[in-house]
């Protein structure tokens, strides 16, 4: 591996220019402002206490500058990790083992680890385990969790529970306790960032403020919020009133300190930490293909898994919690005019002094504040347009969205994750073992071939054309079979079998052990078997078995020259027929 490749951070500071900063200068301000109030809000949505959400947006994002292959792509706390860490850790510490923050940061450690490992050994088609529409469900089921937990620090009370069931069973049982002035506090915030987000630019625009400045001000509507807040709420005693406020936030950077590591946590943590770094690999990988393809850049998954995995061990060891791409986050700093990573590094720069400098007029901020920023930010996260796209396309890709979704919101993150998972798995073995076969017959004068059953072709008595649509292999290999015994049981005078085969890339040993029944089996009846449009590596296993050999029939370079063929070897010998 060059070192080039190792550390991609060279590559794009090589001939950097004045233009580049001034660029990424201006990108790293619209997201830090953006990053201070989502670190503190997604802290708190893990559990953890506000300073760690700051912390865990400092040092990850020089590592993955350093080590990522995305130019533009900003990592940092995430609400759907955030989650699925309060569900990790809360179930450890719930055991008296150890304190949230070191369970947090033991879990980012692990995950750190794991995706770097996973780099190394060129692990990066693991993105390719959960498909798209699972991703999509699981994430759509995430965000009503989230979305349906902020409803307790927005309504002043405590709502416990990582599922829809549990989660709204403490909301309805808590609802009359809710705090008038909290519920004030937050559904104005959530109102004006409803409006920043969908109104303000159109509004700024109508009074002619338009480009970055614009931009700037919809991007900072969070920080707004917190401006008139804060001293709001100094002034008025909104904590002698009642309203749950961040309190006392400790200034400075973090200390360096390895994790609490235990063998007992780490077989707690494990899991958790993998299905972590998985689900964040996969999102930061395909956020940063989409903003990569934009600019004709390439993202390298293999050292996705070393970046991702070189931020969360920085996370681990500066006190912070796991972190991933954003997409948010990552778009608004594309779409700012970020060129290089430079940007992320000047961002934590703005986050460090942040933690220096203002951590003290934060005592004040309302938590339903948090909430609120929290509620809009995933609110873009719910998709069921997926499942209605899933419903019309595929029944497969349907079932596994609404099993992803209906697991995660009744059994918790992880088992959605899981159930996801083993549904990609589960439906790819039952198409696969179930692959679609065709009979095909001639499209009149040419050489093409179509299924008899979608077509107006031309077939022969004494041949049968399967066109085989999948490869072959364990789970298929018995059904193949069948689908053959039973087309040929069909046709008195057949005396040819040919397998088409140009979709089948690969046969194992029990589709060849089928394959040489079905030869025998069609021998003995007097049928000869061929094979047609057989690719050259699928060729070069049949040869090194004895299968060949035993063939009754031929193998044919295309379809259309079997036929010809057979049809030929009929008209020169009438016994045949």
């Amino acid at each position: 591996m060059k070192f080039e490749q190792a550390l991609p951070a060279l590559e794009w500071l090589r001939g950097y220019s004045r233009g580049s900063l001034i660029n990424d200068g201006l990108a790293a301000i619209i997201v830090t402002i953006m990053l201070i109030p989502q670190s503190l809000a997604y802290a708190l949505l893990a559990g953890l206490p506000a300073e760690m959400g700051l912390y865990a947006s400092i040092l990850p994002l020089i590592a993955y500058a350093l080590f990522g292959s995305s130019r533009t792509l900003s990592v940092g706390p995430v609400a759907v990790a955030s989650l699925m860490t309060a569900s990790a850790v809360g179930a450890v510490a719930s055991q008296g083992v150890v304190d949230y923050a070191s369970a947090a940061t033991l879990l980012a450690l692990l995950g750190g680890l794991m995706l770097m490992a996973m780099g190394l050994l060129k692990f990066g088609f693991v993105s390719h385990f959960l498909s798209q529409p699972v991703v999509s469900g699981f994430i759509t089921a995430s965000a009503i969790i989230i979305a349906l937990g902020q409803l307790g620090p927005l309504l002043g009370i405590a709502l416990k529970g990582a599922t829809l069931p549990s989660l709204g069973h403490d909301l309805y049982m808590q609802l009359r306790e809710a705090h008038t002035l909290t519920i004030a506090v937050g559904a104005g915030s959530v109102a004006f960032l409803l409006l920043a987000r969908y109104r303000l630019s159109s509004l700024l625009g109508a009074l002619g403020l338009r480009g970055r400045p614009a931009e700037l001000i919809v991007r900072s509507a969070p920080v707004l919020v917190m401006a008139v807040l804060i001293p709001l709420s100094a002034a008025m005693s909104f904590e002698s009133a009642g309203v749950p406020l961040v309190g006392q936030i400790p200034s400075g950077l973090p200390a360096f300190s390895a994790p609490n590591i235990s063998w007992l946590l780490i077989q707690e943590l494990a899991l958790p930490a993998f299905l972590i770094a998985l689900i964040g690999f996969i999102e930061s990988v395909s956020v940063g293909k989409t903003l990569g393809a934009k600019r004709r850049q390439r993202i390298d998954p293999d050292q996705e898994l070393i970046g991702l995995g070189a931020a969360n061990t920085a996370a681990a060891i500066s006190g912070g919690f796991p972190v991933t791409g954003g997409f948010s986050r990552s778009v608004v700093n594309f779409d700012a005019g970020a060129e290089t990573q430079m940007a992320s590094v000047l961002a934590a720069l703005g986050i460090a002094l942040a933690a220096v400098l203002l951590t003290p007029m934060l005592y004040f901020l309302p938590k339903a504040v948090l909430a609120a920023t929290i509620l809009v930010a995933v609110i873009s996260l719910i998709d069921f347009g997926t499942i209605a796209l899933a419903r019309r396309y595929r029944a497969a890709d349907f079932w596994a969205v609404v099993i992803t979704i209906t697991v995660t919101l009744l059994a918790g993150v992880e088992m959605g994750v899981l159930s996801g998972v083993g549904a990609s798995v589960g439906l790819h073995l039952y198409h696969t073992s179930r692959p679609h076969f065709a009979v095909v017959g001639q499209v009149p004068e040419s050489e093409h071939y179509r299924n008899v059953e979608r077509h107006d072709v031309m077939t022969d008595p004494h041949i049968l054309s399967m066109r085989i649509d999948e490869s072959l292999y364990f789970a298929n290999a018995a059904y193949l079979e069948d689908m053959v015994f039973a087309q040929a049981a069909l046709r008195e005078d057949l005396l040819h079998v040919i397998l088409m085969c140009p979709a089948v890339n690969a046969i194992d040993l029990s589709a060849l052990e089928a394959l040489e029944e079905i030869n025998t089996r069609l021998k003995e009846n007097k049928v000869a078997l061929h094979l047609s449009e057989v690719k050259g590596p699928v060729m070069d296993t049949l040869q090194r078995s004895n299968f060949l050999t035993h063939l009754s029939g031929e193998i044919f370079l295309s379809h259309h020259s079997a036929v010809m063929a057979l049809r030929a070897k009929e008209t020169a010998d009438p016994a045949l027929t």
